[in-house]
């Protein structure tokens, strides 16, 4: 009988133990905008409604492929018949439902421009996301709606992410009609980090819009609210707003022995701006983990180029991957290398820890 304990426990320990601990990767992108000339290139491809399924077909599978997706939705869903384009935007419901359908889960409204059209659109733009089944934060329908539902917490391919929106104004316009909007606020922010931490969030995200406009390097004041944010125990911080990119970095956070994500600002995902910085963005892709412990971790960084295409012939603006782009046209190619030259001088100079995507 011993004899056969002793085989078997030799069988067993002969065989090699694989551990497997899950993962679960978030993609970011930055400004979503919907400019004049926007609107009049759907409306004319559309034969009269709005037509957007063309913006986004070449970055379709890598938003699809993440298992959870965010973008920031800059402008108010208005409702027919008048939508608008800068300085005051409105835009049609399917400019939204083109970015579910290209693959977001998660719309971020609390942003300079989610007051274009008072409170009565800020919450028209919240029924309709919801009619449409995307998650969203930022702007609420009340105090005691936001109250209700912040921290929004995803179960995400097991990980329990808390998710928190946070915007420096609204251009001056007030609240208005009962809406609420996330201002960045610390004491507030620290009450609703704290709030997700009770309620058992593994991993915090925190969206911040902020900076100074077309500026290429984060501000003092954006390196301190980061580090209010990391002394707080967030783990990923995604900045917006500039409409330039601002570097990435990965900081340790010493009092939890734990790395945090810092992107200052991701710049643009598609609008009509067209000054050389302002042609595109990034987009960051963010590996989440279990360590040794089972405890949730962010694991690492990449990003990517994106580049905001003009209209050409029959076709739309859209978003071209820098992995695409052997399929920008000659006429915009030379926009498309300025742009590139300037974004990776920033991102080679600045960002720590966080590469490119290979």
């Amino acid at each position: 009988m011993w004899n056969l304990v002793i085989a078997v426990i030799s069988l067993l320990s002969s065989i090699p133990l694989t551990i497997e601990y899950p993962e679960t990767t978030l993609v970011f992108v930055g400004d979503a905008m919907q400019h004049q000339a926007q609107l009049d290139k759907a409306l004319e491809l559309g034969n009269g409604v709005y037509d957007y399924s063309d913006c986004f077909a070449l970055i379709q599978p890598a938003i699809s492929e993440a298992d959870y997706a965010v973008c920031n939705l800059e402008v108010p869903l208005g409702g027919p018949p008048n939508y608008s384009g800068y300085p005051c935007f409105s835009a049609p419901d399917s400019y939204a439902f083109s970015l579910k359908e290209a693959g977001f889960d998660m719309m971020l409204t609390a942003n300079n421009h989610c007051l274009d059209r008072r409170g009565k659109a800020a919450i028209r733009t919240i029924n309709a996301l919801d009619s449409m089944e995307l998650d969203h934060i930022g702007t609420y329908r009340s105090f005691e709606e936001r109250d209700s539902l912040t921290p929004f917490i995803k179960d995400i391919n097991g990980f329990k992410i808390a998710f928190l929106n946070y915007t420096y104004g609204t251009n001056g316009i007030q609240p208005d009609a009962g809406i609420e909007v996330a201002f960045i606020d610390k004491n507030k922010i620290k009450s609703e980090i704290n709030k997700a931490k009770e309620r058992g969030a593994e991993i915090i995200v925190v969206a911040m819009h902020w900076g100074i406009e077309y500026v290429l390097l984060e501000t003092n004041v954006q390196e301190e609210l980061a580090q209010f944010l990391i002394d707080n125990g967030v783990d990923i911080i995604i900045g917006g707003h500039p409409h330039v990119v601002q570097p990435m970095k990965v900081v340790h956070n010493e009092n939890e022995d734990k790395d945090v994500l810092v992107v200052y600002s991701l710049g643009n995902f598609i609008s009509n701006m067209k000054t050389a910085d302002t042609r595109g963005g990034a987009m960051v892709w963010v590996t989440i983990s279990r360590d040794k412990n089972g405890n949730a971790v962010f694991n690492n960084a990449e990003y990517e180029l994106l580049f905001a295409a003009k209209p050409e012939d029959k076709k739309n603006f859209r978003v071209i991957p820098g992995w695409l782009e052997d399929s920008i046209s000659s006429l915009q190619k030379p926009h498309w290398e300025i742009f590139k030259r300037g974004a990776l001088k920033v991102f080679d100079n600045h960002n720590f820890n966080v590469p490119r995507r290979k």
